[in-house]
């Protein structure tokens, strides 16, 4: 079976979600939130404080 390209590694909340998602091929980690899981959802990478993507270590 092949592995999951996108594994979730973070998660918070119920109603208001906030989950964090890791590209296994890339490492880079993106952030996902959604607001009453009715309102829509949003998805982008998450950064470090100089701006640079978050990249999982071992990629």
């Amino acid at each position: 079976m092949a592995k999951d390209r996108f594994v979730e590694i973070y998660s918070q909340g119920v109603v208001n979600v906030v989950k964090v998602i890791v590209d296994t091929e890339t490492g880079v980690n993106y952030v996902m939130g959604s607001h009453n899981k009715a309102s829509g959802i949003g998805m982008t990478v998450l950064v470090d404080r100089d701006g640079k993507p978050v990249v999982s270590p071992g990629n």
